[in-house]
């Protein structure tokens, strides 16, 4: 008798429209990159494809860099966890940037575990620097 293997595959990474978490359509994907130009609301991270891994917990974490809280405490990472719903599922695991953005800049490190195994991991550089890339270039001339 073979066992079911479980297959995950990250479908899609980089910066997304704006996604709504109580709608269950996932946001689409506006450009391919790990580098994120720390901007207000932009919205980055990956969706995962899990095959035959149906009732499977999945646990996601994100790592950010040394974000502070009101009080000016360091935040934990963000974790969490969700269970696969059918045999052909996507998750998107994502942030978005908030003021003040001076804390927001560096090295965003998002990654899933099923089994205590990392099926998923994408590590996006978040900067200053690439908001007067390509994309701004665009939106400075209304597209």
């Amino acid at each position: 008798m073979s066992k079911l293997r479980s297959f995950f595959e990250i479908s899609s990474y980089g910066i997304y429209e704006s996604w709504d978490e109580k709608s269950k359509a996932l946001p689409q994907i506006k450009s391919f990159t790990t580098k994120v130009p720390a901007q207000l609301d932009i919205e980055f991270g990956f969706i995962l494809n899990a095959k035959k891994a149906k009732g499977k917990r999945l646990e996601w974490a994100i790592y950010h860099p040394n974000i502070h809280d009101k009080n000016g405490e360091p935040m934990e990472p963000f974790e969490g966890e969700v269970y696969v719903r059918n045999n052909d599922w996507d998750f998107y695991l994502g942030d978005t940037i908030w003021e003040p953005l001076h804390d927001k800049a560096g090295d965003w490190l998002m990654q899933i575990k099923c089994d205590g195994k990392v099926v998923a991991k994408k590590t996006f550089d978040l900067s200053v620097e690439y908001g007067d890339g390509e994309i701004q270039f665009w939106k400075k001339r209304g597209f």
